[in-house]
C-alpha cells in the first residue's frame, strides 16, 4: 500500500517549502509573463549592474514547467536526507554534536549549497571572460534550483554510495553514487544549451561539503547570511537610502529627493534611474546607482532549453 502524501511532506517539511515556493513562483512568473532576463542571474546582472538578488530569485525560479517538475521529482528523491534526520550524512563532529533536528541541518547546507553554486559560477564567468576573452558568458543566464539538487546527489554519492534515486515518478532508479556525473553528461548531451559550469559548480560544492570543509558554516554563519541578504535586498529596493535620507532631512521632503525618482521591484523588466523629464531619456547615474543600459527589444533573443533535471541555462545571443 502506497505511503500517504502527508505523512512524507511532514517528514520533509524543508523540501516541502522548497517544492511549494518554487512552484508559487512558476506560477507567479507565468501570470506576470516574465522571463529568463526578469529573474535570471548572469555575471551581467550580479557583478556588473549589482543585481545581488538574482542570486536567489535564479535559483528558485523555473520558466519551463517541465523544468520545474523534473528538478522537483528529483530534489523530492534527494530529500530523503532530511527525512532521515541526516543520519549517515552528517559530519564526525556534527553527529557527535547531537543535532536534533535533521530538517533545520538540512535547511543550512541547502542554503549553503545555493549560494556557494552561485559564486562558483560567477567566479568562473569571471575567469573565462577577463583571461580567456570569452565575452559571450557575459550574458549567459541561470535560472533553476538543480544546482543545489546536484550538491546534493553528489553529497550522498560520496555519504551513501550504495543508495539510489527513484526519479521521474519510479520510471529511472539511478545508483547514487553514478547520479552526479550520469546526470552532467546526459544533460550535455541532450541539452547543448545546458550550462555545463553550472552543474559542474553543484558537484564542486557537494563534494566540498561532503569532505567536511564547510563543517565550521554553523547556524551563526547561516543568521549572518539571511541578515547579510536581507540588508542587500533591502538597500536595492532604496529601503536603507529612503530612511537614511529621511533622517538627515529631518523626515522632510529632502530624504525622497535625495532617492531616485522612480520606485522597482526585483520583477520589473526595466528599471530606469533619475530619468530626464524633459525627454525620458536615461540620464547620467549617480555614484550611488549603478548603470543599466537598454539594449533594442529586438537586440537580444532568448533561446529557451528543453526539460532537465538540472538547471536550465539560456543563453541570449544576437540574432
Amino acid at each position: 500500500m502506497a505511503r500517504p502524501l502527508h505523512e512524507d511532506v511532514l517528514e520533509r517539511p524543508v523540501t516541502s517549502l522548497v517544492v511549494a515556493t518554487c512552484a508559487a513562483i512558476t506560477w507567479y512568473l507565468h501570470a506576470r509573463g516574465l522571463g529568463y532576463d526578469d529573474v535570471g542571474m548572469s555575471y551581467a546582472a550580479v557583478v556588473r549592474e549589482k543585481k545581488y538578488h538574482r542570486c536567489v530569485t535564479a535559483s528558485l525560479s523555473h520558466v519551463s514547467v517541465l523544468h520545474l517538475l523534473f528538478n522537483m521529482s528529483t530534489l523530492w528523491s534527494c530529500g530523503v536526507v532530511e527525512a532521515a534526520g541526516g543520519r549517515g550524512v552528517m559530519s564526525d563532529a556534527e553527529s557527535a554534536a547531537g543535532y536534533p533536528w535533521g530538517s533545520a541541518w538540512y535547511a543550512r547546507l541547502s542554503l549553503l549549497m545555493l549560494l556557494g553554486t552561485c559564486g562558483i559560477v560567477l567566479a568562473t564567468y569571471h575567469v573565462l571572460l577577463t583571461r580567456f576573452r570569452r565575452e559571450e558568458y557575459e550574458r549567459v543566464t541561470a535560472v533553476g534550483y538543480s544546482a543545489v539538487v546536484f550538491g546534493w546527489m553528489t553529497i550522498l554519492s560520496v555519504k551513501r554510495p550504495t543508495s539510489s534515486l527513484v526519479l521521474i515518478g519510479g520510471a529511472v532508479n539511478l545508483p547514487v553514487n553514478l547520479a552526479p556525473f550520469a546526470s552532467l553528461a546526459f544533460t550535455s548531451i541532450v541539452v547543448p544549451r545546458a550550462s555545463f559550469v553550472g552543474h559542474l559548480a553543484g558537484i564542486v560544492m557537494g563534494y566540498l561539503i561532503a569532505w567536511d570543509l564547510f563543517a565550521w558554516f554553523n547556524w551563526r554563519w547561516c543568521v549572518a547570511v539571511v541578515v547579510a541578504i536581507g540588508m542587500l535586498a533591502a538597500r536595492e529596493n532604496g529601503v536603507v537610502g529612503g530612511v537614511v535620507g529621511r533622517l538627515a532631512g529631518g523626515g522632510g521632503g529632502g530624504g525622497s529627493e535625495a532617492r531616485s525618482s522612480t520606485h522597482w521591484s526585483p520583477y520589473d523588466r526595466v528599471r530606469v534611474v533619475n530619468a530626464d523629464p524633459s525627454g525620458l531619456c536615461p540620464a547620467s547615474l549617480s555614484a550611488h546607482h549603478p548603470s543599466l543600459s537598454i539594449p533594442a527589444l529586438d537586440a537580444f533573443q532568448l533561446h529557451l532549453t528543453p526539460f532537465n533535471s538540472t538547471p536550465t541555462f539560456a543563453r541570449m545571443e544576437r540574432t
